[in-house]
């Protein structure tokens, strides 16, 4: 650490969940952080009507700090990626967790099936979310029960439109990735099955002098699975960006 102000860590979480999810990932990090709940999410208000991925990212800067060690995880990725092209002076660093990057023709449909679940079967969207991201892990029963109940407390249109940004939110933010200037991390876990290593490569590939990391044996929920990784992975990213080793 030096002897200035520490530039707190920002944290936004993915479609359908909210800030607590950060909580492991919190206790670890031994810095000071602050987790947001994206708009339609959490403590803020349901969406009510269709979302840009901007409408999105300019609601989140309005409650950052002035200055921010930027982690978004899923659709908090793609808006920390925007806020990063977008407004550079806000973000010291870019972390972007399990984060999705310019799908191809085969993610897009695959995307856009579960987006069509969402709108016809909420509850079946619930279950298959849980399956996807837990597993064969071996995450706590507790835990992965905790997050079907933020989960299926959703307002399902509400979720409708984040999960339509999640959606296409990697279209609108895709061709920008070459002039993020902030320096960045892509990281995601071996098995998953939605934001792959192949994905976070893509991204880190996109974004000038990125890194990419793959948490071997980790799925979708990476904060939650493998907090104690995550944590270190981003301090050691920061303090890498900020000169701070010996």
């Amino acid at each position: 650490m030096t002897g200035t102000q520490e530039t707190p860590v920002a944290l936004l979480h993915g479609v359908g969940l909210d800030a607590t999810m950060w909580a492991p990932v919190q206790d670890a990090l031994g810095r000071e952080s602050i987790a947001i709940d994206l708009p339609g999410h959490g403590q803020q208000p349901p969406l009510t009507e269709p979302v840009t991925l901007q409408e999105m990212a300019d609601d989140v800067l309005a409650r950052l700090p002035e200055r921010s060690h930027l982690v978004g995880f899923s659709l908090g990725a793609l808006i920390a990626q925007h806020i990063a092209r977008f407004h550079p002076g806000r973000v010291k660093t870019l972390t972007c967790v399990s984060s999705v990057c310019r799908r191809t023709d085969a993610e897009r449909s695959a995307v856009s099936a579960r987006l069509a679940s969402a709108e016809a079967d909420f509850p079946a969207t619930v279950e298959a979310s849980i399956d996807r991201w837990y597993s064969g892990t071996a995450v706590p029963q507790s835990v992965v029960d905790a997050t079907r109940r933020t989960l299926a407390a959703n307002d399902v249109q509400s979720f409708v439109h984040a999960y339509r940004v999640f959606a296409l939110g990697d279209r609108a933010i895709g061709n920008e990735l070459s002039r993020i200037g902030v320096p960045a991390l892509a990281i995601t876990g071996e098995h998953d099955p939605g934001s792959t290593p192949e994905m976070t490569r893509r991204l880190a590939a996109a974004i000038p002098g990125a890194k990419a990391a793959v948490v071997p044996g980790a799925r979708h929920m990476l904060p939650v699975q493998d907090a104690d990784v995550l944590a270190r992975a981003i301090n050691e990213f920061i303090k890498d960006s900020e000169g701070e080793r010996a």
